[in-house]
């Protein structure tokens, strides 16, 4: 397998018509059966393997996932009121490395980012055409944002820690 490039050295170019965002909405809402179907019937023992010290597990990587729908609906809310800037991510992730994700059921954490994400699609579905034009600069990228290019930078985030679970369990299993 090809070398990954690692998240936060990663750019986009948002040139793609407002018009895209139905294509990009069920690349999110499709998150969660992606997550189920990518662990469904490995071990406990194989979902929290670490593959070194400072690394985060398969489970850990779908928590990961639930973490951060908080700040994926507070960027909604900050397009939602013509904020300038959208809210910062914790770059250090440390709700992730606090959560104890594998201390916990898959099952249970799978079910609550269905159930989060299930509302995070709620209030995109509840949206007009036109507020998928808003904008608002990205506080690490220093660019400009339309809802629908974070929309697409959600979904490529959802996307690259999926592809580390099955990275993780080519490894493993």
């Amino acid at each position: 397998m090809s070398a990954r490039v690692p998240w936060f050295e990663r750019r986009w170019n948002f040139q793609f018509p407002v018009g895209c965002f139905p294509d990009i909405l069920e690349r999110l809402r499709g998150t969660p059966a992606r997550a189920e179907d990518a662990v469904q019937g490995l071990d406990g023992h194989l979902l929290t393997r670490r593959e070194r010290e400072g690394t985060w597990s398969i489970q850990e990587n779908a928590g990961h996932l639930l973490d951060l729908d908080g700040l994926w609906s507070g960027r909604l809310d900050d397009f939602l009121s013509g904020a300038a800037t959208l809210r910062a991510a914790d770059l250090s992730n440390r709700t992730t490395h606090e959560a104890d994700h594998n201390g916990k059921e898959i099952g249970d954490l799978l079910a609550a980012l269905r159930a989060s994400r299930t509302r995070l699609m709620s209030r995109f579905d509840s949206l007009e055409d036109s507020d998928f034009a808003r904008t608002a600069r990205h506080p690490r990228l220093e660019t400009p944002m339309r809802l629908v290019d974070m929309c697409v930078f959600t979904a490529d985030h959802d996307d690259y820690h999926l592809a580390r679970i099955r990275e993780l369990i080519g490894r493993f299993a």
